[in-house]
Order: C-alpha cells, then structure tokens, then sequence
C-alpha cells in the first residue's frame, strides 16, 4: 500500500471507531485501541507498517506529556495537597510496592506461568498504580461530580499520578541495562535528569516568556504554532539525547510554558495536535494486540481483569476511609479509580522497548488494560447502586442531607430556589434578603455550604441536578427557580426536573453566552440571561455616558435594549409598594391561569383582542409546563397560564375577557 493509501486507511478506520464509540457513549480513546487490532497485523492486516505507526504515536505522548505540564500548577497542587500528596502518593507508592512484591512471589512460586523478573514487576506495578484520566474526568463532568466529596478525592489521586509518571519516565529506561550496570545506570539516569530539570526550570521560565512574547508580536499565528511545535520536539529531542524519554522534555516544555501570559492561546493551539496524535498512539497500542494469544490464555486474561482492579479499589477504598473520607465516599472513590490508565500504556510499551516484558505476557496484559477501561463507563454508571449495596449507612447519610435541605425549606413558601450559591447566587440572594423574598439556595461546595450558613444564608449541601434534592428544597411551592451557575449539562437537567414535576414554576437560567438559547428554552427556559449580551449593554452604557450622552437617555437606550432582548423585563409584576399614582401609570405584568372549563379554552388569542385594550401576551405556557408561542393565532387550553403586560386597569379587563369568555 502507498503512503496515502495507509493515511486514508487510519483515518477512516479512526473515524469509523470513534463514531461507534459515541454512538455506545464510550470514550473515543477506546474506539482507537479496537481499530488497532482489527486493522493490525495480528488480525485483517491492512497495514503491516507497525513501526512507522509507532512512531508516530510517540507525538502523540509527547504532546499528551505537554498539555500535563502545560496545566500543572503550584497553587493548584497546594489547594488539593491534602488529596494529591496524601492518597495520592500513598496509593502510588503502595500499589508500586504490594505489586511489585506480590508479582516477584508469583514468580518464584508459579515460574511457567508468570515469568517476570523484579525489573518488569516494578515497571508493571507502576503502570497499574496508574488510572485513566481521560474516561474518569470525562465521566465526572457528564455526572456532575467535580465538585463532590469523591469528585475532589478522585481528581486528588489522578493529579499526583501526572506526577509520578515523570520519575516513573526517567526509572524505566534505566532498569533495562545489565545487572552489572543497574546502579550506575539508575544514578546517571537520577543524575541527568536532576541537572536537565535545574538548568530548564531555573532560568527557562524567563528566557521561554521573552521568546514567545517575541514571537507573538510578529502577529503570525502560522509563526507562533510552528514556534510551538518546534519548543516541544526540541526539548523532547534534548531529553532523548540525554538519555531520558521524550515524554519528559514534553512535559518539562508544558511547564515551561504554563508560567507565562501565553497558556491559555498555546493551549487551544496545540490542542487539535494532540487529540489526532493521541488517537495514532492507542491505535499503535492496538496492533501491538493478538488476539490469538490472547484466545489461548484467556484464564490468565479473565484473572488480569478481575484481581488487579479489585486489589486497587480495595487499597483506594482503605485508604480514602484510614484519611478521614465516610465509607460511601470512599468506596466511590475506589471504583472511580480501579482501572487502567493511558500512562499505563506508555509505561508498557516503554518496558517493552527495553525488553523488560517477555512476549507470552505482554498481550494478556494489554488485554487486560484495555478490558478494564472498557467496563469504568458502566461501574462508573452503577456506582451508587453498588454502594448502596456494600455500605449499610450510606442510604442513611443520603437521607440525612435530604432531611437537612427539608429542614432549611420546610418554612418557606413561594420562594426562589436558587441552584448553585457561588458569587452570583450570593448576589441574587443578598438582593431578595433586601426585598423580604424568601429563597432556599443548593449547592456542592461542603466549604462554601457550611461557611454560608454561618452567616446566616438558607443554603444546604445538595445537588440542584437530582430531583430529590429539588423536591426537598420545596419546589413544587417555589415561586421561581434560578440556576447560577454555568455548567449546561447540569442546567439541562434541572430544567428536565422542573419541567416534570412543577411545570407552572418559572425558570430563569444564567448562560455565558446566547449559543443554546433556543434549546434551553426548548428546554423549558423562562427566561435565559446571557452573561455578554448584559455585559455589552453595561458597556455600552458606560460609553454613552463618558462621550457626553445625558444619563436619562443613556438609561433610556439600555431599556429599550434590553425590552427587546427580555420580554418579561418589558413590565413588572404588582406588588403591595406598587399603589402610587406613578406607579400605577406604568405597565406591570399579570399571571393569568385559565382554570378547567374555562370559556376561554379552544379559542384563539386574537379572539379576545387584548390589543385594543392596550395589552399584549408576554409568554404562555401549557399546564405541563411547555411555552408555547405567544401569536394571536394559538389555541388556549384549560391550565394555560398567560404573562399579560399592561397598564393596571387594561391588565384588569383583559383578565376578566379571559375568564368570563
């Protein structure tokens, strides 16, 4: 096959692999260790050139290697210290240990079948101390766990992970010289990568920032990505020259780079690089797969996949619980983080290179990673089941923090449910505190929850996104519920939850910007407020004003602005401070709920012509909950509820019309 031949191969393979990936909602890293073995030489056979795939897998841990330095940061580590070099180091250490120590037994005791010397058991044991980052983050954000008790403690482990895989790079090489040279080759592998470090990392920050800052200012994004590309292969290349790996020199230039002005650009540059690379990596892994081995040591494979993880997630479980975690969090962590890892594989195949794996166990290992990561998506999945099974007390402490949120809300009454109480729920709740509005706020942050109440504030630990949390937080009698906070997925689901079980309650959703305002109010959205359009118009407002604009008509411009943009800013609802001669000239808004039977039902809106009287239909939504189009030409039907806009006496006609038919 020519050279184009074997590229449009990849590629379709490649795409056809991740396509089936997302239509099973499994990462797509796995759809590329399959294609590796259906179009590798130990299956179809479509390409035969391993070699020239390996190599250019290797960028593809190079530039994985570089985004890892490239988000390591100190305030980082020393926020999550606690997490990263507590459980963290200690399940690292002791998996490389115990492992190490339980396969140097196997051997002595069981020769023919696991013949590992103590250089491949330790190079093996700290593969399997590793984790997959990329499925478990993956499967957090879908769950809306980042922020949870385990969420944290996960991310803790996978973090001092990243780490460890750096001296793990430099120890790997080093272990594949003579047993006569071990030691000098271990201290002149420690040695050079002690002075490489030192000399990059004492003065590389300042000489990478002038040289970037340089480069930036050629104004060329062809320039600066080829500038990137050339950064991260040099030292790569540097780090290979001297003895070490080229994950290590990548990663150092991510660090290098992480300190200065220009992550952030670097970052979203690289980006593309590094996901097609990564892809061409696992899919080198892939070939390296027979499946016919595999086949006639299937026992040792089915062993593989089941002791190694519960070993780990029994370690993690006990570790999680001796560090202070409850059992029900700890055990979530234990099954977050039981798996393989794609660092695993790097350190696999890095033991392969130096011969330190013999051949008959170096495919049912593969086998085994690759089983383990497959079945995360679905114990990720049924975790709670799980725990809910193994650990008695957890359906009590689930209970207890619904009694709480119950306990907070039992006394309010038409209230807001605030969903997410960061800096904009605290606001918002400040502002309704002003106006004697009763609010019951949710959050996930244990710290903030606690600090909050202290304070004074209705808010309970809880997630916004499970309906019981919602239900105990009184939705069903809330007057409106606001989500805060920014993340879509999460908001999606409360809309789903409101629009369910308490569909007459209005829903106002934040939003970064207007990309998903249709389906957030497909989704059941009252009102959707977009954090750039309201940051434009303050702007603009601030621009008026400054060029010589008078305020009134700055003030002016800004409403009709936002009138145009928010139709229920267009008037406001009465209130009992509302009866003042000036007031009541003003449009005011009023719900309208046409109750069962009413004359009103199977009419057209134009048939009670509310124009004429000088009102008009802000919003109509069904009784199920469903906003409809507010056009003369839609059929009303019994528990409709219409937003009137109007003057005081107007909004009181138009009601009666609707009511009395």
């Amino acid at each position: 096959m020519t050279g184009l031949e074997i590229t449009l191969l990849y590629l379709l393979a490649a795409v056809l692999g991740v396509v089936a990936c997302r239509l099973l909602k499994l990462p797509p890293m796995l759809g590329y260790l399959c294609v590796g073995v259906v179009i590798g030489p130990n299956a179809l056979a479509l390409s035969k050139n391993v070699e020239g795939v390996q190599h250019l897998g290797e960028f593809g841990v190079v530039f994985l290697m570089f985004v890892i330095g490239l988000e390591f940061n100190l305030p980082k580590l020393r926020t999550m210290r606690q997490h990263v070099l507590g459980l963290g180091s200690l399940q690292v250490a002791l998996t490389m240990l115990l492992g190490t120590a339980a396969m140097v037994l196997l051997n002595d005791r069981l020769p023919d079948l696991w013949d590992m010397d103590w250089k491949a058991a330790l190079t093996l044991s700290g593969a399997l101390a590793m984790s997959s980052t990329a499925i478990v983050v993956k499967l957090m954000v879908e769950r809306l766990e980042m922020e949870s008790e385990h969420g944290k403690r996960v991310m803790g482990v996978l973090l001092f992970q990243d780490l460890a895989l750096v001296p793990l790079l430099v120890l790997v090489p080093a272990l594949g010289a003579s047993a006569q040279n071990l030691m000098a080759a271990l201290g002149m592998a420690a040695l050079k990568a002690a002075l490489l470090v030192t000399v990059l990392l004492v003065g590389g920050q300042h000489v990478m920032r002038h040289w970037l800052t340089l480069v930036a200012r050629r104004k060329s994004d062809e320039l600066f990505v080829l500038n990137l590309l050339f950064i991260t292969l040099g030292l790569a290349w540097l780090t290979q020259e001297a003895g070490l790996s080229l994950a290590l020199g990548a990663f150092i230039a991510g660090m290098l780079i992480s300190e200065t002005e220009f992550k952030h650009q670097v970052e979203t540059d690289i980006r593309p690089y590094h996901d097609v690379l990564l892809g061409l990596f696992f899919i080198s892994i892939g070939m390296l797969l027979d499946w016919r081995l595999v086949l006639q040591n299937w026992g040792l494979v089915l062993l593989l996949v089941l002791i190694p993880p519960v070993l780990k997630v029994g370690l993690i479980t006990g570790l999680s619980r001796g560090l202070g975690a409850p059992t029900g969090v700890a055990l979530r962590t234990g099954l977050y983080l039981g798996q393989a890892g794609e660092f695993g594989f790097v350190l696999l195949t890095l033991g392969a290179e130096h011969a330190l794996f013999p051949p008959a166990l170096l495919n049912p290992i593969l086998a085994a990673m690759v089983l383990s990561m497959v079945v995360t998506p679905f114990i990720v999945m049924y975790s709670n089941r799980i725990v809910m099974r193994l650990v008695s007390t957890e359906w009590l402490q689930q209970s207890l923090q619904l009694t709480t949120i119950a306990r907070k809300s039992i006394d309010v009454n038409q209230h807001v449910l605030i969903c997410g109480f960061g800096r904009c729920g605290q606001n918002l709740a400040r502002v309704l505190e002003s106006q004697n509005i009763p609010y019951m706020a949710l959050d996930l942050d244990p710290d903030r929850v606690r600090q909050a109440a202290a304070a004074g504030h209705n808010v309970a630990f809880g997630d916004s996104a499970r309906l019981q949390a919602l239900t105990a937080a009184g939705l069903a009698r809330a007057s409106a519920v606001v989500v805060t906070y920014l993340d879509e997925p999460a908001v999606f689901k409360v809309l789903a939850q409101t629009r369910a079980h308490a569909p007459q309650v209005p829903v106002i959703v934040r939003t970064q910007d207007d990309h998903n305002l249709e389906k957030l109010q497909a989704a059941g959205a009252t009102e959707v407020v977009p954090e750039a359009i309201e940051g434009s118009l303050m702007l603009a407002s601030h621009a008026l004003a400054l060029v010589g604009v008078p305020m009134r008509r700055v003030i002016r411009i800004v409403q009709d602005q936002r009138d145009a943009r928010y139709n229920l800013l267009r008037g406001f609802f009465h209130g009992a401070d509302d009866n003042s001669a000036d007031e009541l000239e003003h449009e005011r808004l009023a719900n309208v709920t046409l109750p069962p039977g009413a004359k009103a039902a199977h009419q057209s809106v134009s048939a009670f012509a509310l124009e004429d009287l000088g009102v008009r239909v802000v919003s109509l939504r069904r009784s199920h909950g469903k906003p409809m189009p507010a056009d003369a030409a839609t059929q009303l039907q019994d528990g409709d509820t219409l937003v009137l806009s109007g003057k005081a006496a107007a909004l009181a006609l138009a009601e009666q019309r609707l009511l009395q038919g």
